[in-house]
């Protein structure tokens, strides 16, 4: 099976810190990869360089068999991204947030509607599509936020520690659509966590990085047994 993600020796460097060094890793399509490691690992620096947000300083990726350095705005139409910050418009309704995003994604104006209705299905937010987002609790945003990375259909949906600052019922709630989305979708999900048990109870596998190096690649069970009893 190809790779839906490839990183090949992926590093970065800010002056004399190196954030991500020689990165090497795989994902396979509709798999739930997560990156766990601690604050200041390297997590962030990674994720930033594969949805080309940031350069890196050598090595490449490869998104759907698209270069991050070399075909940028081809990996960018095959990909989402739910960043850590939340980012939805408060003075705007949710459905007025995932036109705004449907606009930007280039879809086309006869599929937008269908496609902002489903999506505001598919993670629970039909009913609440006509109220200012201001008015939405930490989870919700988090939810439309995940909606407005999914409506293009990507191949791949980052998420940078898409449930920080939530509390835990409204981690688990994220944690259940993008669970259900997977499913329903076949998307592939490449997520950033520090909660090790949130990355147990959903992920295929997981990479842990630690001082920006790799340290561990394998099933949540794999990287449990490394560690004991």
């Amino acid at each position: 099976m190809q790779s839906v993600i490839r990183v090949d020796h992926l590093t970065k460097q800010f002056k004399q810190l190196t954030a991500v060094n020689e990165a090497c890793l795989s994902v396979e399509r509709a798999e739930i990869f997560g990156l766990i490691g601690p604050n200041g690992a390297g997590k962030s620096t990674l994720i930033k360089m594969l949805t080309t947000l940031l350069p890196p300083t050598s090595g490449d990726a490869w998104i759907s068999g698209h270069s991050i350095c070399k075909q940028s705005r081809d990996v960018r139409r095959r990909i989402g991204y739910v960043p850590q910050l939340l980012s939805a418009d408060g003075t705007l309704t949710g459905y007025e947030n995932l036109l705004l995003s449907a606009r930007l994604y280039g879809i086309p104006w006869r599929e937008r509607a269908p496609r902002i209705e489903r999506a505001l299905s598919m993670i629970g937010l039909a009913d609440s599509a006509n109220t200012l987002v201001q008015h939405y609790s930490g989870g919700m945003i988090r939810r439309l936020e995940i909606a407005q990375g999914i409506m293009h259909e990507p191949d791949v949906l980052f998420m940078d520690e898409p449930t920080v600052g939530l509390d835990p019922t409204a981690r688990q709630m994220v944690w259940d659509h993008v669970d259900e989305l997977r499913k329903t979708t076949g998307t592939t999900m490449f997520i950033t966590t520090h909660y090790m048990e949130e990355a147990d109870g959903l992920c295929d596998r997981i990479a842990f990085i630690h001082q920006g190096r790799i340290q561990l690649v394998g099933t949540p069970a794999e990287l449990k047994a490394t560690v004991g009893p």
